[in-house]
C-alpha cells in the first residue's frame, strides 16, 4: 500500500473553472486561488488549513469567503466534504474521471495521507458481489500512528 501520487491537477482546475463558467459565474480571484490550491494538494484540507495556505502564499481570503467557495464547489460536485471522525471537516477535489483514494489518519499528529491500493479495490468489489450489494462508493480510513509518531519501522 503506497501513498497515492497527485491526480491530474491542472485537469481538475480547468474542469472546475469550466463548471463555474457554464453556471454563469464570473471568475473571481479568491475562487481561483482556492481552486489552484486544491488542485495542487494530494489530499483533503480543512477550511483553516486552506486559509493558512492561502495566507502563506500572500493571498488573503476571508474565512467566510472560503466557506462560501467550498459550498459552491460542493454544490457543483467538484469537491467532497470528508468527515474522518476527528471533528474536523476536510475538503478534497473530486476526480471528474471517477478516480478516488483512501486515507491514513495519524491519531497523534493529525497527518492525513492519501493512498491507493488495487488489491483493496478488488477485495471491496468481491465482497460487494458476494453480499449482493450494489455499492455506489466507499471510503476507507486507516487510523493509527504515522512513522514519525511511532518512531520506528513498521512490522513486516
Amino acid at each position: 500500500m503506497e501513498p497515492m501520487p497527485p491526480a491530474h491537477q491542472s485537469d481538475w482546475a480547468g474542469h472546475a473553472r469550466a463548471a463555474f463558467e457554464q453556471a454563469g459565474h464570473r471568475s473571481g480571484g479568491a475562487r481561483n486561488a482556492l481552486i489552484e490550491l486544491l488542485a495542487s494538494e494530494p489530499c483533503a484540507l480543512s477550511a483553516l488549513e486552506i486559509e493558512d495556505h492561502l495566507r502563506a502564499g500572500e493571498r488573503r481570503v476571508a474565512r467566510a469567503s472560503i466557506y462560501r467557495i467550498l459550498e459552491l464547489l460542493q454544490e457543483r460536485r467538484l469537491v467532497a466534504r470528508v468527515e474522518l471522525g476527528d471533528a474536523t471537516a476536510r475538503y478534497e477535489r473530486i476526480d471528474p474521471a471517477g478516480g478516488h483514494h483512501h486515507h491514513l489518519l495519524c491519531d497523534r499528529c493529525g497527518d492525513l495521507v492519501p493512498f491507493d491500493d488495487a488489491d483493496l479495490e478488488r477485495s471491496i468489489d468481491r465482497l460487494s458481489h458476494r453480499l449482493g450489494f450494489r455499492a455506489h462508493g466507499h471510503e476507507v480510513v486507516l487510523r493509527g500512528e504515522c512513522r514519525a509518531c511511532h518512531g520506528g519501522p513498521l512490522p513486516a
